[in-house]
């Protein structure tokens, strides 16, 4: 397929040198202080509609990917939540291979925070819980859908919208689909800010390999709570 458009010339300006992402201003040395701070920066700009919008790549045991878009709807100290709808490929995936990886990228910011690390199931009440947190639309919106299933048309979902709201009536509680959720522990986290002439800044925390793993404070720098952390190359 052709086009007219000359890719080799979309060009957006990034950072400029006065806004290199130094380690010294990172007040504190472990990954989830900083993110906080980048994810509060998100939220507060306006072209950022949803900042918690990511992307979550998974691997099956023959390292088969698959790479999907989600929500995050809850970040704390040592754990990133994902909740959505599982997939029965997916949570066979995670099941076989419980490594994923994570994507948030702000556009507006030319900022991105990419996080590798393990996933694990969220006990079925805190799942529950948020469901039934959501707006009712929304709720019935994801018992009508098999997510990621083939269907014959858009109307399918609309004729099961429509049953499902016949069926419960206005006041009537949702029942939960087959809804759940995955907790993330994070084992590296990596800080990406564009600059305009391409030497952009990434710095990646992470857990040592091994007590042998030396940290000589040039390349590889001790961190805090655990946490080492190195600048790469773009």
């Amino acid at each position: 397929m052709s086009s007219s458009v000359d890719i080799s010339a979309l060009r957006i300006k990034y950072k400029e040198p006065k806004d290199i992402f130094h380690e010294s201003s990172i007040e504190v040395k472990e990954p989830f202080h900083l993110f906080r701070k980048w994810f509060d920066e998100a939220c507060s700009t306006p072209e950022i509609i949803e900042p918690n919008a990511m992307c979550l790549a998974t691997a099956t045991r023959c390292s088969s990917r698959q790479l999907d878009l989600y929500c995050s709807e809850g970040r704390h100290r040592l754990k990133v939540h994902v909740l959505h709808q599982p997939m029965r490929v997916e949570r066979k995936e995670l099941a076989e291979n419980p490594n994923v990886a994570l994507a948030f990228y702000w556009l507006p910011l030319r900022r991105s925070v990419r996080i590798e690390g393990t996933a694990e199931r969220i006990p079925g009440a805190e799942s529950a819980a948020y469901f039934h947190q959501r707006p009712r639309a929304s709720q019935i919106g994801a018992l009508a859908s098999p997510q990621s299933r083939p269907i014959p048309s858009r109307d399918f979902l609309d004729q099961k919208e429509r049953a499902i709201k016949e069926e419960l009536g206005p006041d009537g509680e949702v029942p939960l689909p087959n809804w759940g959720g995955y907790l993330v522990r994070p084992a590296a986290v990596e800080f990406w800010q564009g600059q305009t002439n391409r030497l952009h800044d990434r710095i990646r925390f992470r857990k040592p390999a091994g007590p042998e793993e030396a940290v000589d404070g040039e390349v590889l720098h001790q961190g805090e709570n655990g946490w080492i952390y190195e600048r790469l190359a773009p």
